[in-house]
């Protein structure tokens, strides 16, 4: 690997790790040794971690809601979930990943939002709990 290209690598595994997670990130590298998916991480690591989410501009909070709403748009669940918990701690709020996922149903459709909010809730709940304002009267007059 050039010099110009392991910075990049380099840079992004730091950044990669950082934002989703250290053992997520070895898990991704050792899952693909070997195979035909290596080429795609160490690209994947270099472009979109090193070149991408290290450039000036946005910081990693920002970073975090684009991607959302791309993923969103996108319909790529697996990946939204990852970057759900990446956004909450990059400073991302409950309620701001809730809105830009309301705010994504807007531009990308109903079914893709609902789903959206499936793999978001599981997350939310997974990592910060039951919202502290629910109140089990108030969802039964809803449904």
């Amino acid at each position: 690997m050039a010099a110009a290209h392991r910075a990049l690598y380099e840079a992004g595994l730091d950044v990669r790790s950082e934002v989703v997670g250290a053992d997520y990130v070895a898990e991704s590298l050792a899952r693909n040794v070997g195979s035909d998916g290596e080429p795609l991480q160490r690209f994947v690591t270099e472009s979109v971690w090193g070149s991408v989410w290290t450039r000036p501009g946005l910081d990693r909070r920002s970073r975090s809601l684009m991607t959302i709403g791309m993923l969103v748009a996108l319909n790529h669940h697996a990946e939204l979930a990852v970057h759900v918990r990446a956004g909450l701690g990059n400073g991302l709020t409950r309620d701001e990943v809730v809105e830009a996922i309301i705010h994504a149903t807007a531009y990308c459709g109903v079914p893709a939002g609902i789903a959206a909010m499936r793999v978001a809730q599981d997350v939310l709940i997974r990592e910060l709990g039951e919202r502290p304002d629910t109140d089990a009267s108030r969802e039964g007059s809803h449904g």
